[in-house]
Parts: structure tokens; sequence; C-alpha cells
């Protein structure tokens, strides 16, 4: 039985990792951006896959609150740099909140509690979140995710790339697209609509 990722990394000893607050901080902040969406995701497309995906980021969450915690205390020489640290761990703290009401949600999968009225709600919220797949006429194929200017064009974000067997998640603007990618995305529906369009071929720019 294979042990599904997330699983692995809890178990896994934490180890003490010098680095910035602000660059624990930054990670931080990616996760949260990334983590509720693709828990949506999950439950919307009813896919485990992404759902470990979300149980993964949440332990690695966890662990980083802990190196927060621990450069903390070591930063801490009076009570000045005590009260500094104190807003830097209430920031900690809230984005592991974030990041464990994800966790709960992609639960409703483990215990088979999900109702037809959440993917619902979903679709009907300001932003839509769909999975779109590139065709093989497509302008996009071979060009880079910045390249094509897709957030800025349509207000649409890439939350994943499924390639073949393998996920791209929260993908940056250097990776280039392929033949048969399916991409999921988060946007309004309108920009959602002019993507769908640029990656069936039957535009060539987005406008």
């Amino acid at each position: 039985m294979k042990i599904p990722r997330w699983k692995k990394a809890e178990f896994e000893e934490i180890e003490y990792e010098p680095t910035s607050i602000r660059e624990l901080l930054k990670e931080m902040k990616n996760i949260c951006e990334l983590i509720v969406d693709l828990a949506y995701s999950a439950i919307l497309f009813n896919n485990k896959e992404i759902a470990e995906e979300v149980r993964y980021l949440e332990v690695r969450m966890d662990k980083l609150n802990y190196q927060i915690r621990i450069m903390a205390m070591l930063a801490a020489r009076n009570i000045e740099d005590a009260e500094k640290m104190a807003g830097v761990l209430q920031i900690a703290q809230a984005a592991e909140k974030i990041s464990n009401a994800a966790g709960d949600i992609v639960k409703l999968l483990s215990y088979k509690l999900t109702h037809p009225i959440l993917p619902r709600l979903i679709k009907e919220s300001d932003e839509i979140i769909r999975k779109l797949s590139i065709s093989k006429s497509s302008a996009a194929v071979g060009k880079k995710i910045g390249e094509l200017k897709i957030s800025s064009e349509t207000g649409v974000r890439i939350l994943a790339i499924r390639r073949k067997n393998k996920w791209i998640y929260g993908p940056k603007g250097d990776i280039e697209l392929q033949e048969g990618d399916v991409l999921i995305c988060i946007g309004p529906e309108e920009g959602m609509e002019e993507l769908n369009k640029l990656l069936k071929g039957e535009i060539e720019v987005l406008e």
C-alpha cells in the first residue's frame, strides 16, 4: 500500500533550519494563497489526489510554524524583542488556521460527507473553478504561462496543471504549457471563457 506524501511528511523528524523570518512568512503566504483554492478544487472535482496535496501543504505549514516559533525564541533577548516577535507569531498562527481549515474541507472526501450543494455553491461564487484542457491546435502549446499573460488579460489564475500522471501545483510564469495539459483555474467567468477559447485553438491571443 502506497503511503501518501503528506503522511510521510507528517512523521518526518522536524529539524531546525536557520533561515530568515521573512522567508518563512513568504512561504506561509504562498501556501495560504494556494491551499484553500486547492481544497475547493478537490471537493468540486471529487479529486483525492488534489486532497492529498492539501494535506501535504497543511503538514508543511505546521513545520513552518514550528520553525518560526523557534526563531522567535532565539531572537527575543529582551522585552522589546519579545513584543516585536509577538506580532510575527500572530501572523504565523493565523496562517496555520487557514491551512487547518483547508485540511478540514478535504476531510469531507475521506468521510464521504460531500453534498451536491457544495459544488453548486462554489460554481455560483464570484470566482469560478474549472478544468480546462489544452488542444493540439492551441496557440498556447509550447508557450510559457507568463508569456501568454493569462492573469493580466483574463483575471484567471492557474492553480494546478495535470500533465499525464503528474501534477504541477501553483505553477509559475516560467512553466511551459504542453498539448494535453489539464489546467485547474480560478477566476471570473468571462475571463475563463476567453482562456478556454485560447486553449481550444479558437483564438490566437488573449485580448
